[in-house]
């Protein structure tokens, strides 16, 4: 079999993953899609309780929606908001279904390589296909030839530890049963008992963590949630825009989010504690005490709910030649575009092919997995790489380098880096994106000035 009669191996069958196929069945290339998991969006359906930010008309992939459309599929309302059980079952089960053997469930990419060569052979190298190497469910070892791979297999896998330092805090693995990395389902009986009544610290400034914060705030305003009391705890200060773009922002549900999160603290709900960076877990008795890098030791809580991001794995991919930024693990080219240390106050640029190739031809990191360590990932910026991938495995550079979407303003000023830097806040401590002082925000305490 010539290299061109090869497939394209695809990693991962979740929203990117599954559009990438589509993409090149389109383009006339041949995918096999590989999923670990047991169906579709295996990621997706573990935090589908979750309300997605973006509407159906965001989340849907125009190639797939042409592959679906012969089976009588019917695209939901535009205009609403699925949950991650809703885009899974109602979009990426439908669209995996019509890909059909081009799916394979329960197999795990443990490694990727070009066949006979090692990363450190340059001899003939890009004439090789790669070589994938998966485990399936029964645990059997299986060896699969690709001319060309495609990551997409996120990050979900892999949260973000509590530590400051992008460690595990001391004491954070023995606390394991009490340290939760996921946002919580209160509607499962057994989470909700876990929280209800409790005082729990969330750990994180993400969308992931307003969605916590909203949640343990409903639950604190029910009839069996009397008690229950949230700690939310910051690396650093409060402004304006610690809680997103509000009505500024074009995605109203992501705006609303914050906005929500800002609900529960102002409404006593939740205590901020700002300017706190975790280095240890302590026990005392059957509850736990967070102490600060500072010395700092808060107030005992029941749980911890760690929301502090997710960082990709590349264990798999160590025989390939990847370029990729030092500080994010994203493409080298992209990692300007989405540095919270540098990006703040706009938008992703819309990217493809060019920002997406590494050292090694024909093997992309897409999706989740192309922005690293970088928040701010949308669905749509997915589904435009894929597209610019799939022409450029196909020959058609010219669509390749086109770009072919246009993203929402978030709203949102300020990246990570900026509050950390003292040297950012300008002279009169004003502006958008103005390092802010640090706050006290809650039941009684006075309210912030400014904000974008």
């Amino acid at each position: 079999m010539s290299e061109q009669q090869l497939p394209v191996v695809v990693i991962g069958a979740g929203p990117t993953g599954l559009a990438a196929a589509a993409h090149l069945v389109g383009r006339g290339l041949d995918p096999l899609v590989l999923e670990a998991g047991a169906a579709a969006g295996s990621a997706v359906r573990e935090w589908g309780h979750v309300r997605l930010f973006s509407t159906w008309s965001e989340v849907v992939d125009p190639a797939a929606e042409k592959l679906l459309a012969p089976t009588g599929w019917v695209r939901p309302d535009g205009a609403t908001y699925p949950s991650g059980a809703d885009w899974a079952e109602r979009y990426l089960q439908p669209l995996a279904d019509v890909l059909g053997d081009k799916v394979r469930y329960g197999a795990t990419v443990t490694g990727v390589s070009r066949a006979g060569r090692d990363r450190v052979v340059d001899a003939d190298r890009e004439s090789q296909p790669f070589t994938v190497l998966i485990e399936t469910a029964d645990g059997s070892e299986e060896r699969i030839l690709a001319r060309a791979v495609l990551d997409a297999s996120g990050t979900w896998a892999t949260p973000s530890p509590m530590g400051g330092d992008g460690l595990p805090a001391l004491g954070e693995k023995a606390a394991s049963a009490r340290v939760s990395y996921r946002v919580p389902d209160l509607k499962d009986p057994a989470v909700r008992a876990r929280y209800a009544g409790k005082r729990t610290a969330v750990v994180g400034s993400g969308a992931s963590a307003f969605t916590a914060l909203a949640a343990l705030a409903d639950l604190s305003e029910s009839d069996d949630g009397a008690g229950t009391r949230a700690v939310w705890i910051l690396r650093r200060g409060i402004s304006g825009s610690t809680f997103g773009g509000g009505a500024a922002d074009q995605l109203p549900a992501r705006g609303a989010l914050g906005l929500a999160a800002k609900a529960a603290v102002d409404d006593g709900h939740a205590d901020a504690v700002t300017g706190f960076r975790t280095a240890a877990v302590e026990r005392d008795g059957e509850r736990l005490v967070l102490v600060g890098e500072d010395g700092r030791r808060l107030e005992p809580v029941d749980e911890v709910i760690v929301l502090t991001g997710l960082r990709p794995d590349l264990s798999f991919l160590d025989e390939l030649r990847l370029g990729l930024d030092e500080r994010l693990r994203a493409p080298v080219a992209l990692a300007p575009l989405i540095d919270p240390n540098q990006h703040s106050c706009g938008t992703v640029y819309p990217h493809g092919v060019k920002e997406l190739s590494h050292p090694e031809k024909d093997v992309y990191l897409v999706g989740m997995k192309s922005y690293g360590r970088a928040p701010t990932f949308l669905a749509m910026t997915g589904y435009e790489q894929v597209r610019s991938v799939a022409a450029a495995l196909a020959g058609d550079r010219e669509a390749a380098e086109r770009v072919e979407l246009t993203l929402p303003e978030t709203g949102v000023c300020g990246g990570a880096g900026l509050f950390d830097a003292p040297e950012a806040t300008p002279a009169d401590g004003g502006g958008c994106c103005a390092a802010p002082a640090t706050l006290t925000i809650g039941a009684g305490a006075p309210a912030s000035s400014g904000g974008c």
